[in-house]
């Protein structure tokens, strides 16, 4: 008691009370007490035990993406919080599936199911076994990757203002040939980035649809994807290059630099998700960043809310993405040259 009680600045007094669970200790004394007990090792009696609200499975992509294990961790945190205990599942190619997971979280009576990324986002995918897990009831919230049809909440951050914001950035900066590397067109995510590049191709640069789609490739999602797909467009020409990802970005990057050209000096890279570590590559990487905070959050938040009974709207709440400018972006090579002659003149 006297350990306890010298971590948490308190008398021995007051840890007797705590442990025995006595009234007259404010709430946040209490709590002292009772981490103070958890940094020491001790164990919390029986009846100081939180008690799980419940379990609640968590569906994620592959983790070597950094974007998703950023998710993972707000969601948990959250839902500890919350009282509920959080249950993992990762997926990776060749592994267990998604339905193959929602069967293992419904044999161990999950309160509701959170799905980041998931089969969702496809849409040539069935959505039927959205519908189902919805009819038994068992709430669920859809993270990125709206799909009409799905009476549940979608947590999603605004893929079509991310295109629209990159191409407005570097027309900025003077770019005209301003090509685009992204996933496969399945993906409703990448679909709303299109749809918002070329729509502010259009209107920043004159660009009809038609001629932008020539400047864009998409491929499969990852460093490989984005290092083949911004060989096809250097080749192109293209002095700016809007990646769906940052690991797309970081393809991107190693492509231009097997060239021999130099990031931002000839060519600018914008990525997205602004997930770690991406302020310390090298150049440290232009971003869209999604507010994965804000946006975990209100996920559980929609789903504690339905669990509880609550209900929560079927609908689809939209988070915008916010351009972080650091040095992978800069002035095109054409605008640099002519400020160059202006400024020796």
């Amino acid at each position: 008691m006297a350990d306890i009680a010298r971590q948490a600045q308190v008398s021995e007094a007051t840890v007797s009370r705590v442990i025995n669970d006595r009234p007259g200790v404010s709430a946040e004394t209490r709590q002292a007490v009772l981490t103070a007990l958890d940094v020491l090792g001790y164990e919390r009696p029986e009846r100081l035990r939180k008690r799980s609200a419940g379990l609640v499975g968590l569906v994620v992509p592959e983790l070597d993406n950094p974007i998703f294990p950023a998710f993972a961790q707000v969601i948990e945190s959250t839902l500890a919080q919350q009282g509920y205990t959080p249950v993992l599942c990762t997926q990776s190619p060749g592994g267990v599936t998604e339905d193959e997971y929602v069967e293992m979280l419904l044999d161990r009576q999950v309160s509701g199911i959170v799905f980041v990324s998931g089969l969702h986002a496809d849409t040539t995918m069935d959505v039927e076994r959205y519908h189902r897990l919805i009819e038994r009831p068992l709430p669920i919230v859809l993270v990125n990757g709206h799909t009409d049809g799905i009476a549940a909440p979608f947590v999603s951050c605004d893929e079509q203002m991310a295109g629209d914001l990159a191409v407005r950035h570097l027309a900025s900066l003077g770019h005209r040939h301003i090509g685009m590397i992204s996933g496969p067109h399945r993906f409703s995510p990448v679909q709303r980035k299109l749809a918002g590049y070329r729509a502010a191709m259009q209107r920043e640069l004159g660009i009809l649809s038609s001629e932008a789609d020539d400047l864009v490739e998409l491929t499969l999602f990852g460093v490989e994807g984005g290092e083949v797909a911004a060989e096809r467009l250097l080749t192109k020409g293209v002095t700016g290059i809007i990646c769906g990802s940052d690991l797309m970005a970081l393809g991107a990057i190693r492509a231009a630099r097997r060239r021999g050209m130099d990031v931002p000096g000839e060519v600018s890279i914008i990525g997205f998700d602004d997930s770690p570590l991406m302020a310390f590559t090298d150049p440290p990487l232009t971003t869209l960043r999604q507010p994965v905070a804000a946006m975990a959050v209100a996920a559980v938040r929609s789903l504690v809310d339905d669990i509880n009974g609550h209900g929560s709207p079927r609908s689809e709440y939209l988070f915008r993405p916010e351009l972080v400018v650091r040095n992978s972006t800069a002035m095109a090579p054409a605008r640099r040259a002519l400020t160059a002659d202006i400024s020796a003149a």
